[in-house]
């Protein structure tokens, strides 16, 4: 790599190296190389380990209410192979992998090569600058994937998850006030509003106080910004 790709990649990963050997080691898979030991092989070996431990410690933190089980689901998901590939393939670093002749039109460049290539960058950034600069750097490229890994945990339970976004933003719980129900007795319809530390969102109704307060809820959290492009409160169901 010379100096201005070498700029390249570090403005795409949002991290400047002080050793840029490291870096174009990560970029260099082991069909590049006569010798192995000069691929990017043993760093993404350990990327792999730093990955796991930051999300697994993310999750934990994070996800309190979540058992064992849902914990290892999430982290198998957002650690997974296929993942990681899409990850490098956002950030575009695929064009910059060298690879040898033969592996130039394969499709793994687009699967475990990438996959590979994210853990490798991983593994020099922490032996770059240190455990801080890797977490901050898995935490920020896998922000949206830990979302939707919330959203998918959550779905059909939007109150446990506005819940938890109150606790920890405010130390509060949040309120579902009643305001209107129509119908006779046997059909009613319920309209509930849902209020988070004083602000009230917008309104839902259901046929049953806890299908309005689902609704009431996933307004709330679209309103936050913690759901997006999910569709309607009819989700909600």
């Amino acid at each position: 790599m010379n100096e201005k790709v070498l700029l390249e990649v570090e403005q795409k990963l949002g991290y400047q190296f002080s050793n840029r050997e490291l870096l174009a080691r990560a970029f260099t898979h082991s069909s590049a190389v006569t010798d192995r030991i000069l691929s990017n092989e043993r760093l993404e070996f350990f990327g792999d380990a730093i990955l796991g431990m930051v999300i697994c410690h993310n999750l934990f933190e994070t996800f309190s209410d979540y058992l064992e089980g849902d914990l290892t689901k999430a982290k198998s998901m957002l650690v997974s192979r296929r993942n990681c590939a899409r990850i490098a393939r956002q950030l575009g670093l695929n064009e910059y992998l060298k690879v040898g002749k033969g592996m130039i039109s394969s499709r793994a460049l687009t699967g475990s090569l990438s996959a590979g290539l994210l853990e490798a960058i991983i593994g020099a950034i922490y032996i770059d600058g240190g455990f801080e600069a890797s977490r901050d750097f898995i935490l920020r490229v896998f922000a949206e994937a830990i979302k939707q890994a919330q959203v998918e945990q959550y779905h059909g339970n939007f109150k446990s998850l506005l819940q938890q976004y109150s606790q920890q933003r405010f130390n509060k719980t949040p309120v579902y006030e009643l305001l209107d129900e129509k119908g006779p007795d046997h059909d009613k319809c319920f309209e509930v509003q849902g209020i988070v530390n004083g602000r009230c969102f917008a309104s839902a109704w259901g046929t049953n106080k806890k299908e309005a307060e689902q609704k009431a809820a996933f307004n709330a959290l679209v309103e936050l910004g913690i759901l997006k492009n999910i569709g309607n409160t009819d989700e909600a169901d």
